[in-house]
């Protein structure tokens, strides 16, 4: 009898090339908290809980030739995409050589040309339908790809939201929309946001397929989105996926969940912390034990320990490049 992950065609190194970026999104994004409880780093915002998700939608891509139009929590999706924990830690310190912005921007605001990271922008949900437009473009030129979309829960109730996914659904467009639902727009919950169920109910409005899965298991995020992607590249338009998970910290780091979340519920998200379940059911099925979970770890931090001192010490940007990239430049000797 086939396992839950040969049924869907990953294998064992599969699982535990997820399971390293997983853990890998985990170790940068806690470090960056100690940063920042030292007064070495300004903000963060943080993936912890939201790890299977990420990576099990983004090792359902092509990260070769797709487009991916990621939020602000996604440390899991540019890591599969090919940003590195050097490149996460030059931009949470703002240095010069920040990939992302060159440190002009917060941190989250994800953008990199080489591995089709398009650039994030301020104001949440803009990137869907700056996904949707690339979309577009790759189906009016022939190119053959797709684009992946990611926002919270609260995102999904903003104008862009709508007009995005109604575009793609008119002109069925190879884009996937993935809502990682958290449960908390900053401090507010879901009950208070949606008057449905599900998110994943508003795609029928737009003509498109939409499902609500455990975002906690990154073995059917996979799944799922392989099946969107699939039928996007054969032409059959969009899809709208929201992943349940657990926001495992407060909003950002200027918030304190604390003041409106009960001891009982944050101690109860424990049980639900994907880089554990996920890391039994590899136990369970003779993937992982406890010597490969250690040097699995112990390589991650060292590379972690690295890429922080690494960015510490890398230079800012000159103040005399404020305004670069701000107005266009003369160009020759003039």
């Amino acid at each position: 009898m086939a396992t839950k992950h040969e049924e869907v065609g990953l294998t064992k190194e599969d699982l535990l090339n997820i399971y390293e970026t997983m853990l890998t999104a985990r170790r940068v994004d806690e470090r960056m908290w100690l940063l920042n409880r030292a007064g070495k780093i300004p903000f963060v915002i943080s993936c912890q809980g939201q790890e299977a998700a990420q990576v099990g939608a983004a090792y359902a891509l092509d990260n070769t030739k797709d487009y991916i139009a990621p939020y602000y929590r996604d440390l899991g999706v540019v890591l599969h995409f090919g940003m590195t924990p050097k490149e996460l830690m030059l931009s949470a310190f703002a240095k010069a050589e920040d990939p992302n912005s060159g440190g002009r921007q917060m941190p989250g605001h994800f953008g990199q040309k080489k591995n089709r990271i398009l650039t994030g922008s301020s104001p949440v949900t803009t990137q869907v339908p700056h996904a949707v437009g690339v979309a577009l473009a790759g189906k009016m030129t022939n190119q053959d790809f797709i684009t992946f979309a990611t926002l919270g829960e609260g995102s999904s109730n903003q104008g862009d939201f709508h007009e995005g996914l109604n575009f793609a659904g008119v002109h069925k467009l190879p884009v996937i929309t993935m809502v990682e639902n958290n449960k908390y727009a900053i401090s507010v919950p879901y009950d208070r946001q949606v008057a449905s169920k599900n998110v994943s109910d508003r795609a029928a409005g737009y003509g498109m397929p939409g499902v609500t899965i455990d975002g906690n298991d990154p073995i059917e995020v996979y799944k799922h989105v392989k099946e969107a992607a699939d039928r996007a590249r054969n032409g059959e338009g969009p899809s709208l996926i929201e992943t349940v998970s657990e926001r495992m910290t407060a909003h950002s780091s200027d918030d304190d969940h604390r003041q409106y979340r009960s001891a009982d519920e944050l101690a109860a998200q424990k049980s639900k912390d994907p880089i554990l379940t996920f890391g039994a059911y590899l136990k369970e099925h003779g993937i992982l034990n406890d010597e490969l979970e250690k040097e699995i770890n112990d390589r991650i931090m060292d590379i972690v320990n690295e890429a922080t001192d690494y960015a510490e010490n890398a230079p800012y940007a000159e103040p005399e490049h404020a305004l670069k990239y701000v107005y266009a430049e003369q160009g020759g000797d003039e």
